[in-house]
C-alpha cells in the first residue's frame, strides 16, 4: 500500500489524529464545518461512482469537494486519517443513556447495533469501506481505537454493573459475558449478515434469552 505523504504537520499532533484518540489537538485554521461535509460527501459519492479505497487520493478527493489539498491537510495528515474518520462518522457510537436498569440498558445496546446493522446494509458505502479496510493493517488499527474501543469499553461496563447488581453471575469471566451478550447480534449483523433484523422486539427478546441462560434469574424475578 503507498501512502500519500501530507503536508509537514506536528508528530504529537499527527499521531494522536491517526490513532483517533479524543481530545487530539488541532493545528491550523479553525475548522469548518461546511468544508468538512463537502469533503466526506465527496468520499462517499467517489466510493458509490465505484472507487476503492486505495485508489482514492488528496488529489481526487479536494477536486470533488470543491476545496484545496490545504484544506484536507489542515484537518488530516494524511488519506488514512480522513477514511477513518468518515467511517467513524458513519459508524458512529450513540450517546450513552442509562436506562431503568441493567436490562433495559442491555436492550439499548443490543438494539443499537441491530439498526446500526441495517444502516450498513443500507449504506452499502459503509459496508464497502469496512471489507476493505482489513487489507490496509494502518488504517484497521486506527478504527479498531476509535470506533471499537469504546464500544468494547461501553460493553465491559455494562456488564460489571450487571454482575453488581446480581443480574449476573460473579463466577464468569467478564470477557466471556461480554461476549456471550453481544454474541447473538453479532452473528447476525457481520457473520450472517443476510438475516433478518427488521425486527424491533428482537433485542429484547435476545437480551432476555442471553438472561435465561448466564443470569442469576430470569427478567421479573423469578427463581430458575
Amino acid at each position: 500500500m503507498q501512502t500519500e505523504i501530507p503536508a509537514p504537520v506536528a508528530t504529537a499532533d499527527r499521531d494522536c489524529r491517526l490513532s483517533g484518540q479524543p481530545g487530539a489537538p488541532r493545528r491550523g485554521r479553525p475548522r469548518s464545518e461546511a468544508a468538512e461535509q463537502a469533503i466526506f460527501a465527496a468520499v462517499e459519492q467517489l466510493m458509490a461512482d465505484g472507487a476503492a479505497l486505495s485508489s482514492l487520493s488528496i488529489e481526487g478527493i479536494a477536486a470533488a469537494a470543491g476545496v484545496g489539498k490545504a484544506t484536507i491537510y489542515r484537518r488530516w495528515p494524511n488519506k488514512e486519517a480522513l477514511l477513518v474518520d468518515l467511517v467513524a462518522r458513519l459508524d458512529a457510537l450513540e450517546p450513552q443513556v442509562p436506562g431503568a436498569d441493567v436490562r433495559a440498558d442491555l436492550i439499548a445496546m443490543v438494539e443499537s447495533m441491530r439498526r446500526r446493522g441495517l444502516a450498513k446494509r443500507s449504506r452499502w458505502v459503509l459496508k464497502a469501506a469496512l471489507g476493505q479496510m482489513s487489507a490496509w493493517p494502518e488504517l484497521k488499527a486506527a478504527y479498531q481505537e476509535q470506533v471499537i474501543k469504546p464500544r468494547r469499553e461501553r460493553a465491559r461496563e455494562l456488564v460489571r454493573r450487571g454482575v453488581a447488581e446480581g443480574l449476573l453471575r460473579s463466577d464468569l469471566d467478564l470477557e466471556l459475558l461480554v461476549e456471550v451478550v453481544l454474541g447473538p447480534i453479532l452473528v447476525r449483523t457481520v457473520l450472517w449478515d443476510d438475516t433478518a433484523l427488521d425486527d424491533p422486539d428482537l433485542a429484547e427478546r435476545m437480551v432476555d434469552a442471553v438472561l435465561l441462560g448466564v443470569g442469576t434469574a430470569p427478567p421479573g424475578g423469578e427463581s430458575h
